[in-house]
């Protein structure tokens, strides 16, 4: 038998594993990186967050996954090296966090890496063009970060989702239930990054709640390349800059009339149909130019439309009156204002801290892809709706071995 194959044989049978998750999101800060303790498989799956750290992305480094990412044409030769780059990238990253914690190497069974999505196409963005395919493309070599830790990779877990029918994204869900699901509480697990996104599980008790997952929009894409373009900043630091605008209503209108946000079905979406482009598409079927708007009151007006269509979503999908507790993660999270304006629309909701769910919000979406990792080598996969109209249980991801 092939070693490799019989080591992965032994990781499965343990008990418990440890178990790296990896998460680069769209706002290319850097590599969240979180060493967990798994037991178990399935909805049985228990977590425990050993240690968390982010490796910030330097300048180069943004600039390099700029150049390919969320971009319409693009270098094959950019491509191709970033692809490997990356890879190399997220070993060294892994290494060093490793060592500042004192844990070799080889006491961790596996990695689960997101990579980067550098383009997101589903289908009903590729208008009638080409024949109809949910497409996604991740970088970062899962075989490179096997080969320079010495950890066995298991990497491009969207693939699979897109292959049987899915759009890729959001993944997250398929592990919400398992780790989050309350018997008598009813729950929103909202994730504000590049996009938005959330999770509604209903108590466990109730059966007549179906559980509903779905892309909103824009979470912090369109805010954070508004501040990048005017004011050459990554973010607007606790919606200070927004809080300070005022909300150009006509412009906000022409947004929310976009068709994408009339679809009532589960969806996905990214920074290659949300981005300054678009900003620009609507503005001039509102009547103005770029330099008829204030700086802070563009931030102020994509701020808004974060808020609006997040909290339109969830009312149009949640039953009125139903108790609901949400708990918001991602970098949108820590604005202030944006989440000031999201309870404005929501009144009747709880907003809650999402460390009361056992871990901080910003380690969330690595632990999802540990746990993902976790039930490619030992369970019985996700149960998900295929394109060919049955149920089936599907595992995720391509397994790289170190040598």
């Amino acid at each position: 038998m092939n070693p490799s194959i019989k080591k992965l044989a032994q990781i499965a049978e343990k008990e418990t594993r440890t178990v790296i998750g990896l998460m680069s999101g769209t706002s290319l800060d850097g590599l969240d990186i979180a060493l967990c303790e798994v037991e178990g498989s399935g909805p049985e799956t228990k977590v425990s967050l050993l240690k968390f750290v982010t490796k910030p992305y330097h300048k180069n480094d943004r600039e390099k996954l700029r150049k390919v990412t969320s971009v319409d044409q693009v270098s094959l030769r950019d491509l191709c090296y970033v692809h490997t780059w990356l890879g190399q990238l997220h070993a060294d990253m892994i290494v060093e966090a490793l060592f500042e914690w004192g844990i070799k190497p080889e006491k961790v069974d596996c990695i689960g890496s997101h990579g980067q999505t550098i383009y997101h196409l589903p289908n009903r963005d590729l208008n009638g063009e080409e024949t109809p395919l949910n497409s996604t493309f991740q970088v970062g070599d899962g075989d490179h970060i096997a080969v320079n830790t010495g950890i066995l990779t298991i990497s491009d877990f969207r693939q699979k989702h897109t292959a049987f029918g899915g759009e890729g994204a959001p993944m997250a869900p398929l592990v919400d239930e398992w780790l989050f699901t309350d018997k008598k509480e009813h729950r929103i697990l909202l994730n504000i990054g590049g996009i938005a996104n959330y999770t509604f599980m209903p108590a466990a008790d109730v059966k007549d709640l179906k559980k509903f997952s779905t892309d909103t929009g824009p979470g912090n894409t369109l805010m954070d390349a508004v501040m990048k373009s005017r004011f050459d900043k990554p973010f607007d630091k606790g919606g200070k800059i927004a809080a300070s605008g005022n909300v150009i209503k006509p412009l906000l209108i022409k947004m929310l009339e976009d068709d994408w946000f009339k679809s009532e079905d589960e969806k996905s979406t990214g920074p290659e149909y949300f981005n300054l482009k678009w900003i620009k598409e609507k503005e001039e079927l509102a009547g103005f130019s770029g330099s008829d708007i204030s700086d802070k009151d563009m931030v102020a007006t994509v701020t808004e439309l974060t808020a609006r269509t997040i909290a339109q979503n969830i009312q149009h999908h949640i039953p009125e009156n139903l108790p609901v507790m949400i708990y918001p993660s991602g970098g949108g999270a820590h604005n202030r204002f944006l989440m000031d304006r999201i309870s404005h629309y929501l009144d009747e909701a709880d907003v809650c801290e999402f460390s009361e769910l056992g871990f901080s919000a910003d380690v969330k979406e690595a632990v999802i892809f540990a746990v993902l990792a976790n039930e490619t080598v030992t369970g019985s996969g996700f149960n998900i709706h295929t394109k060919y109209g049955s149920e089936q249980n599907i595992h995720f991801g391509k397994i790289s071995f170190p040598v």
